[in-house]
Formats: structure tokens, sequence, C-alpha cells
């Protein structure tokens, strides 16, 4: 059984608030209802305003800002899932996210990650650069810089945050009405788990960790507007850009 790394919990509530007594942050049409497919998903997108935000030396922006979230466990495909949407949609683009691991093959620098020294990551962080940043595992900082997406938004474009769990929970909160947040969910720990072996950059301890985190980031599914079980990589794709098209188009 796979248990919860102390690391990881740190900043992230015990339980969901509906959970603790509190009410049920979900009205009750727009809880996630189950299907033949197996999928889990709310039709019901929540109503969506024009918020007008302002970060730093850029200026409010005259048309409706939105931004889209991708979030699962690591292995679990919101990559894959994400390139389909940006191919699909002119109107996305993907924000790239800033890394301090190193490049894995085929990355490159600007389109997959800005890959800088954790050194420079930790200047960003004092300098306030980022929406939202973790140190997903030890050593290992991510995050969405706020000039990302206001780069994305200058272009009148729709930015794809493909993040971690709990950047996700952080820029859900930040953008309340902007935000269109879906949650891939993979078959079983055990599909996660030969997925990851597949990659061929795991040691034991590091995929015991990658699954450890993984047990305790699907506990927070239900917290996003969809979730979308992604046992067959095609369905999932189609599910995701009809979810994706009625969210663009609200």
């Amino acid at each position: 059984m796979y248990q919860p790394l102390n690391e990881y919990t740190k900043g992230i509530p015990a339980k969901r608030p509906d959970q603790a007594g509190s009410a049920n942050p979900f009205p009750a049409h727009q809880k996630h209802q189950k299907v033949k497919s197996g999928y889990s998903f709310n039709w019901a997108l929540t109503q969506r305003s024009v918020i007008y935000t302002n970060f730093g030396p850029y200026s409010s922006r005259m048309f409706k800002e939105k931004l889209i979230i991708i979030t699962a466990p690591s292995g679990a495909g919101k990559t894959s899932i994400s390139k389909h949407l940006m191919a699909s949609f002119p109107q996305l683009a993907f924000s790239v996210s800033a890394a301090t691991r190193p490049p894995r093959a085929n990355e490159k620098d600007g389109v997959d990650y800005y890959f800088i020294s954790a050194e420079q990551f930790q200047e960003k962080i004092r300098e306030e650069a980022f929406i939202e940043w973790e140190m997903v595992y030890e050593g290992k900082y991510y995050g969405t810089l706020k000039s990302e997406v206001n780069r994305i938004w200058n272009n009148q474009q729709v930015p794809v945050l493909d993040i971690d769990v709990k950047g996700a929970l952080h820029v859900r909160d930040l953008y309340p009405g902007q935000t269109l947040s879906v949650f891939i969910e993979p078959p079983s720990l055990e599909a996660l788990r030969n997925r990851l072996q597949s990659r061929g950059t795991e040691t034991e301890a590091s995929l015991n960790t990658r699954l450890n985190k993984a047990a305790y980031e699907i506990s927070f599914k239900h917290e996003f507007d969809h979730v979308i079980l992604n046992d067959k990589l095609e369905t999932a794709c189609a599910l995701a850009k009809e979810i994706v098209s009625a969210f663009l188009n609200d």
C-alpha cells in the first residue's frame, strides 16, 4: 500500500473542505457524474465572468482572460492530452514552466520547459516572478512564471498549464471564474507504475516516491472541474477536447 509523503503534504489540507465538516463547496448541479464510458466529469461549467488582472508593469486587458489547467500524477498522460488540445484549438498556447531538472531526451529549452539552475529559480522566487511554484521532489523545483501567462494573454490566447496538483489547486483559487481545471486519472497505481518504468528514467526508490505522491494526489481529484480516466489515450483526448470546446465557447 502506498503511503503519502510528508514532504509533499506540507501546505495541502489533510481533508477536502467538504470532509472537514464545512459546507460542500460543490453545488449539487456541479457534482461529478459517472458515465458508461467509465469517465467522470461535470457537464455544467460554472458561470465565468470577465476579470481584469494586472501583473506589475502589465496593464489590464480588455478581453476575457481564461486559463486551462491540466493536472495529474506524473505519468498519467497530462502532457499528451495537453498537446492534443493545442493541436485542436489554435487559440490555445502552452504555458512553458520553469524547471530545475535536466532535460529528458528530445526536450528543448524554452519549448518544453525553461531549464534553469536551482539558484536561478530561488532568485525568481525572491523576485515574486511565479504564479505558483513547488519543490516537487527533493531539489527539483517547478513553477509557472507570471511573464509566461502574460505573454500568452498579450497574444490574445488562452494559456494551457500542464502543472502539478498542488500548483493547480493554487492557480484555480487565484483565478476564480476564469479557470477550467481538468484532472487526468490513471487507470490504477499499477498501470501508472508500468508507464513510469517504461520511461527508463526511474530507479526503484524514485519510482516508489512518485507512486506515493500519486496516491495522495488522486485523493484531490474531485477538487477539479472535470476528472478524466485515461485508460485509453484516444478516448481521453476526445473527451478533453469536448470539455475544452465548451469552455472556450462559454
